[in-house]
């Protein structure tokens, strides 16, 4: 069993146990991580607590996480598009297409199955299928991801990520014309109560908050930047379809006559953090793939 341990910061206090630990890794459901705490596999400065325990700032949490079941990742050899590495951290640019890390009936051509070709020393501390993922992307956005190289890195960058203090921004389209220039998409989200493949805006949803910004309008579409302020599953393909502009191309949340993408135009552009063991800010911007750049030149054609 792996162990994870976790300080509470600022932003957690008063929080309860269940919610901050599952807002710790967007693979832990709040049932699930109540069923550890009910299994006494959570502990708060040594103690077991109840799942509606409030959390105080500086509270030691020690987290039991059971072991994945075991499924042999395979590395393989992959030409991938890094932007940085050291012996912390490595920023990578996924190609659309690609899926990040490998599930059952899924297990080889994925993002994990390149890392672990081209590193020997991926963090292990979020299980056997997602070594050194820290925050993923679906399969068809492209951009920026930072991956943990050992733990140390992998607890800094979880907690910048809670402490909403990494840069993330992705550009997309959008169905419809946006009328203003700015705006802030604050909505709970959880799984869709109609669909559990799909998640939707729900009352008793997780926090999350989504800024966008117009870059340029077209005849029917918008080309926009969105910047995260939390990283809920399929955050900004929700708040958009949410506030009545879903992306092109989003077969799950999209109108079905779209622009034919395979996929949703989103690509995560720019990602900054603070490096876990220099503190210096590191800043990173992917430019759009060449099918993105060629949908806005067929949108300007056609305005």
């Amino acid at each position: 069993m792996e162990k994870m341990e976790h300080t509470i910061l600022e932003a957690q206090k008063g929080d309860r146990i269940d919610k901050v630990i599952s807002g710790l890794n967007n693979e832990w459901s709040r049932t699930q991580v109540q069923q550890w705490i009910k299994n006494g596999q959570i502990l708060v400065n040594g103690q077991e607590v109840k799942t509606n325990y409030k959390c105080n700032l500086g509270d030691q949490i020690e987290i039991q996480i059971p072991e994945p079941v075991e499924l042999e990742v395979v590395p393989e050899e992959m030409d991938l598009d890094i932007y940085y590495e050291d012996k912390d951290v490595l920023v990578v640019n996924k190609p659309k297409g690609m899926v990040v890390h490998p599930a059952p009936g899924h297990m080889t051509g994925t993002l994990v199955n390149g890392l672990m070709a081209h590193c020997k020393d991926l963090s292990g501390i979020n299980g056997v299928l997602r070594p050194g993922i820290v925050h993923r992307i679906d399969k068809d956005t492209s951009g920026l991801l930072m991956v943990a190289k050992n733990d140390l890195a992998h607890e800094s960058l979880v907690n910048q990520l809670v402490e909403k203090s990494v840069t993330r921004k992705y550009i997309a389209i959008v169905h419809g014309v946006i009328p203003h220039d700015f705006g802030t998409i604050d909505a709970p989200l959880g799984r869709d109560p109609k669909d559990r493949q799909s998640m939707a805006v729900v009352d008793n949803g997780k926090h999350a908050v989504t800024h966008f910004q117009v870059l340029e309008r077209f005849k029917n579409f918008t080309f926009v930047e969105c910047q995260l302020e939390t990283g809920r599953t399929h955050q900004i393909r929700v708040h958009m379809k949410y506030i009545g502009y879903p992306l092109v191309g989003d077969p799950k949340y999209g109108p079905k006559k779209t622009l034919d993408l395979n996929g949703q135009a989103l690509h995560a552009g720019v990602l900054g953090f603070t490096h876990p063991r220099t503190g210096e800010y590191l800043e990173f911007e992917a430019p759009l793939p060449e099918y993105f750049e060629q949908l806005i030149i067929q949108l300007r054609n056609n305005h």
